[in-house]
C-alpha cells in the first residue's frame, strides 16, 4: 500500500481552516516572547527518525504474541509500512534493519523500492542473542564475552557480515546489544567476560569503514538477571573509549534501572563527544518498549532539554542517529509508532522553546524556583500547531492518526496481505 499525495491533500482540506487559526494565535504569542517560531518549525520538519523493521509486526512477550491483521511477511513489506508512516507523519524517513532477520535477497530492488518512498537505512543491528539455524556455535552462554573462542569468532563475524550488508543498503551504522551475561552468581568470572567482550568489539571495530560508527547499547538487566556484561552507560564508554574514535555510546530509554537521572547521562556522553544514538520508548516498571510517552511524557521532555543543549553547544558530539524500540502488543503497530513519532516530536518542540539563555542565568543566581518555571512554561505550551505546520511544509497531513483511521490503512493492509500473514523475524 501507497499514500497518495491527492489523499493527503484531500485529507487535509476540511483542518486547514482550524489548523491556520490555531498556528497563527501560538506563531503570534511565540514571537512576542522572543522565539523563532519559522526555526522551530523547520527543526522539527528536518527531525527524523528511524523505525525498526522489527516494529512493523505485533510485538510479544515470554508469554505469548498475539498476530495483528495484515502484518508484513517481507523485507519488502515492512519498507512499505515505514513508506506509509513517512508519508502520513514526514518524520520517519529511515528504516533500520535486524540481521539476519531482515537480509534483501535483491539489495538493487530494496534500495530502489525504499528510494521511492524516500526512505534511507539507518544502522544495522546484529544479533547474537539467539541461535540462528544451522549455527555450527550456541550462544546459550554468551557470545562476544563466551569463555569458548569459537563461540568469540563467530560472533565476531557475524557483525563482519552485518556491516557487510548495511554497506550495500547505504548505512552508515552498526548496533551491537549483547545479551551476554549471568543467571547466578559465581557463573562467570567478570573481568574475564568483560575483557574478552573488550577484544571482541576492538576486532569488529577494525571492520568499520571509516565513516561509519559503532554503536555499543548496554542494558542492566534481562534475559539474564545476576549480571550483564554491558550493564550500564559507563561499560558502554568504557568500551567505546578503547575501540577508537568512530565508538560511541547508544542510549536506550528503557535500559535502565527504575528512576535512573536519563538526561543528566546523556548530557555527560554528549559533554565527552559519545553519545551516538538513540533509541525512544517508554515504561512503567523496567523494559516495557512501551508507547514513546505514554508514562512519562515529562522525563522525556527534560531529556530533549539536554538534547538540544547538546546539539547546540557540544561540536564534538556527531549526529545522532534515533531510532523507537518498542513493542506492541495490543495496539496497530502502525498506529502505535505514529503516536511514538508524534510524542517525540513534541518533546522536541517543547524542549526548543526553553529559553536556555535565561535558564543558564537562573542557575548562575541559584534561582531554583525560575529555573522550575521556565521549564514547566515550555512544557505546558500546546506545541501541536507547530508540528502539524512541519508535516504540512513536507506535505504530510494534518492528523496521523486521524488520517490513517479515515483512510483505513489497516483495512487495505489486510485486503493486500491477508489476516494470517506474521512479521518475519520475531
Amino acid at each position: 500500500m501507497k499514500i497518495q499525495k491527492e489523499q493527503i491533500s484531500d485529507y487535509n482540506k476540511n483542518g486547514l481552516e482550524s489548523h491556520n487559526e490555531n498556528f497563527d494565535f501560538l506563531a503570534n504569542k511565540l514571537t512576542k516572547e522572543g522565539h523563532d517560531v519559522t526555526s522551530i518549525v523547520s527543526k522539527l520538519a528536518d527531525f527524523q527518525v528511524a523505525i525498526p523493521s522489527w516494529a512493523l509486526g505485533a510485538g510479544g512477550t515470554r508469554f505469548g504474541r498475539f498476530s495483528f491483521y495484515g502484518e508484513p511477511s517481507s523485507l519488502e513489506q515492512k519498507i512499505e509500512d515505514v513508506g506509509v508512516l513517512h508519508a502520513l507523519t514526514q518524520t520517519a524517513g529511515a528504516v533500520s534493519l535486524h540481521i539476519p532477520w531482515d537480509v534483501p535477497s535483491d539489495y538493487n530492488a530494496i534500495k530502489e523500492l525504499a528510494n521511492g518512498l524516500d526512505i534511507k537505512f539507518d544502522a544495522v543491528n546484529s544479533n547474537t542473542f539467539q541461535d540462528q539455524k544451522n549455527a555450527k556455535e550456541s550462544y546459550k552462554y554468551g557470545s562476544l564475552s563466551n569463555t569458548s573462542e569459537a563461540v568469540r569468532q563467530q560472533a565476531i563475524q557475524h557483525n563482519l557480515d552485518v556491516i557487510n550488508i548495511g554497506n550495500k543498503l547505504g548505512s552508515k551504522a552498526l548496533t551491537v546489544w549483547l545479551s551476554d551475561g549471568s543467571c547466578f552468581p559465581g557463573q562467570n568470572n567478570f573481568q574475564t567476560a568483560f575483557q574478552n567482550t573488550q577484544d571482541s568489539l576492538k576486532d569488529i571495530y577494525k571492520g568499520v569503514p571509516d565513516d561509519w560508527k559503532l554503536l555499543i547499547e548496554y542494558k542492566p538487566y534481562e534475559p539474564n538477571f545476576y549480571s550483564t556484561v554491558i550493564q550500564d552507560w559507563g561499560a558502554s564508554l568504557m568500551l567505546a573509549n578503547e575501540c577508537g574514535e568512530k565508538a560511541f555510546t547508544l542510549v536506550d530509554l528503557g535500559h535502565h534501572l527504575p528512576n535512573s537521572n536519563i538526561e543528566q547521562i546523556v548530557s555527560i556522553l554528549q559533554l565527552k563527544g559519545k553519545l551516538g544514538g538513540f533509541h525512544f520508548n517508554d515504561s512503567k516498571y523496567g523494559d516495557d518498549d512501551l508507547t514513546v510517552g505514554s508514562i512519562k511524557p515529562y522525563a522525556l521532555f527534560l531529556i530533549f532539554n539536554e538534547l538540544v543543549y547538546g546539539m547546540e553547544n557540544n561540536p564534538q558530539n556527531p549526529d545522532l542517529a534515533w531510532m523507537i524500540d518498542a513493542s506492541h502488543n495490543v495496539k496497530d503497530p502502525l498506529e502505535d509508532l505514529i503516536q511514538s513519532l508524534e510524542a517525540i516530536q513534541e518533546a522536541y518542540a517543547k524542549a526548543l522553546l526553553i529559553d536556555q539563555n535565561a535558564l543558564k542565568s537562573a542557575q548562575s543566581n541559584n534561582d531554583v524556583v525560575k529555573c522550575q518555571e521556565i521549564l514547566q512554561g515550555a512544557y505546558r505550551t500546546d506545541v501541536r500547531p507547530l508540528l502539524e505546520k512541519a508535516r504540512l511544509n513536507r506535505g504530510g497531513v494534518l492528523s496521523p492518526i486521524n488520517a490513517y483511521r479515515a483512510l483505513d490503512v489497516r483495512g487495505g493492509l489486510i485486503k493486500e496481505r491477508g489476516k494470517n500473514s506474521i512479521a518475519t523475524g520475531l
